[in-house]
């Protein structure tokens, strides 16, 4: 959340170009090899991913959380097991060291343990994400789907929900496409904690106007909190309905994988009500490329970086489309 605003830009905006070209993106999280996806025997899936989410959090516990987790993308669930284990029993109630705890022993186990879970804690993204995980690579990809589904319909304002999306739409880039505000949140914020900084902007968009808001509303989409950032930026233009930026932010706040067709059913219009805004036609074109719509893509990135030469979305559309160039050759 202290990174530049064109960092941030770019670091996202390659996801998207990868997955318009039909990369595959974010395969960490079902495990396996390359040919381990639907219709793979259940051998070659591999164990199942672990993606527990402690984005704001740094007390010992969630260092701990994170340091096991770390243990297990490398390879080693022996040494995640101890951990996880050791964290669950300093605090039994720990619902994301169960999670660990139970994924990282696969196969032994594991899908009574999430079952038992899903059971005390139905309304839990994160455990149904982790029960389709499993699921899925027990080779149960209809009963995967449907704890997907599930994870984003019972707790959908939660970083295990987009996860859940990502898995049940594999032919978009993962997470959902950002507003992004040509300016920074500012200097005020440099060395704060995520949690700080986040609690610093809501304190802000309280008493603030519409950028307050905004910045608001990046910061949430950022940790993965999608109907939080809806709210904020629909404050934003609740506060000055005439504002593109908030239209904007707006209409790309609604992007859903499962619905697309909200985010572009706003930002069609402000294409046309405002046909040189390089605001709009950046992420209209950000949008095109999260559906795979390349080539519609191309042409509202080639007319944002028309539209403004030397400003930050010209610039930007530039760089993006060099890089959908240079991953077509």
């Amino acid at each position: 959340m202290g990174v530049s605003p064109r960092t941030r830009v770019r670091a996202l905006v390659g996801v998207a170009a990868l997955a318009a070209a039909g990369i595959a993106v974010g395969a960490t999280l079902i495990g396996g090899s390359e040919d381990a996806g639907p219709g793979a025997p259940a051998a070659k899936r591999g164990a199942p991913g672990l993606e527990l989410s402690v984005l704001l959090r740094n007390d010992s516990e969630a260092k701990g959380l994170r340091a096991a987790e770390r243990s297990y993308d490398r390879g080693n669930p022996a040494a995640a097991r101890r951990q996880f284990e050791a964290l669950l029993s300093a605090d039994p109630r720990s619902l994301e060291a169960a999670v660990g705890a139970a994924v990282v022993s696969w196969p032994d186990g594991t899908l009574a343990k999430l079952r038992a879970l899903v059971t005390e804690h139905p309304d839990s993204a994160l455990v149904r994400l982790h029960m389709g995980l499993a699921l899925f690579a027990n080779g149960d990809d209809g009963a995967a789907v449907a704890q997907w589904r599930k994870a984003k319909r019972v707790d959908p304002d939660t970083p295990s929900a987009l996860r859940a999306e990502d898995l049940l739409h594999p032919d978009m880039a993962p997470g959902r496409p950002f507003f992004y505000a040509s300016f920074g949140a500012g200097p005020s914020l440099q060395g704060q904690s995520p949690a700080e900084q986040l609690d610093a902007l809501r304190d802000k968009a309280e008493t603030g106007g519409v950028k307050a808001n905004l910045l608001y509303g990046v910061a949430l989409q950022r940790v993965g909190r999608t109907l939080s950032a809806r709210a904020a930026f629909e404050q934003a233009r609740a506060l000055d309905a005439k504002s593109l930026e908030a239209q904007v932010a707006e209409a790309v706040g609604r992007f859903d994988k499962d619905a697309p067709a909200a985010a572009f059913s706003r930002l069609g219009p402000l294409a046309r009500d405002h046909p040189r805004s390089p605001l709009v036609r950046f992420h209209l074109g950000l949008l095109l490329l999260w559906i795979r719509d390349v080539d519609d893509a191309r042409t509202q990135l080639q007319r944002a970086s028309a539209a403004e030469r030397h400003g930050f979305y010209g610039r930007e559309a530039r760089a993006l489309l060099s890089r959908l160039e240079t991953i077509r050759t």
